[in-house]
């Protein structure tokens, strides 16, 4: 997958290695912006494209691990490479069931770092993606009318035309002609391609 534009982000309160470190990132032809703290990095606006974040571990007053939980709590999807010169077991463990990954002891071979960043950013391309298609699902969906939207969910849960007006109190031609629109205007042309576009546009059938 071809990953356009993407952004790295680099938190490390050493100055001179965070500098160490943008100056690799870049010569790699990557984006990147840096910042000392945990802190600064959460007053940026935040960003909804494709990229990750090198992160170090051991940081004044909110460290790596409590940014990592921060960044989930307020679903923050970038994908997170902890770099650090205070590694643990303990920590590496608490950062890869948390998603990270990768967990990379300083210094960091600059292949073994471009490699993390590859991988990093081919998984945020695919997460960018699945999220830009459920939004247009989701748009595509509001231009139902209540009704359709109804006599959809009902469809989807596999309930016939005649069942459906039944649960409605509706004519079955009614629930056939509310059906045909529900696919026109979601362009899809049989029931499974209607419940799988439901399942990206993350509509349950309950």
């Amino acid at each position: 997958m071809k990953v356009s534009c993407p952004l790295v982000f680099i938190i490390d309160d050493d100055v001179l290695y965070r500098k160490r470190l943008s100056k690799l990132v870049r010569q790699a032809g990557y984006t990147l912006e840096s910042f000392p703290s945990a802190a600064a990095f959460l007053a940026r606006a935040r960003y909804e494209g494709v990229g990750c974040i090198l992160l170090d571990l051991r940081m004044p007053e909110m460290d790596g691990l409590e940014l990592q939980e921060k960044l989930a709590a307020i679903n923050f999807p970038l994908p997170i490479i902890f770099v650090t010169g205070h590694g643990d077991v303990a920590s590496s463990v608490q950062a890869m069931k948390r998603g990270a990954v990768d967990f990379l002891t300083k210094p960091v071979p600059r292949m073994r770092l471009l490699q993390a960043i590859d991988t990093a950013l081919q998984r945020s391309a695919e997460v960018r993606q699945q999220h830009d298609r459920t939004q247009r699902i989701r748009r595509q969906l509001s231009g139902l009318t209540p009704r359709e939207y109804e006599v959809l969910t009902l469809v989807i849960r596999g309930m016939r035309n005649k069942q459906i007006a039944h649960r409605l109190g509706i004519a079955e031609k009614t629930v056939k002609v509310h059906r045909g629109r529900v696919m026109e205007k979601l362009d899809v042309a049989s029931v499974a391609e209607l419940v799988r576009l439901c399942e990206d546009g993350q509509i349950t059938k309950d």
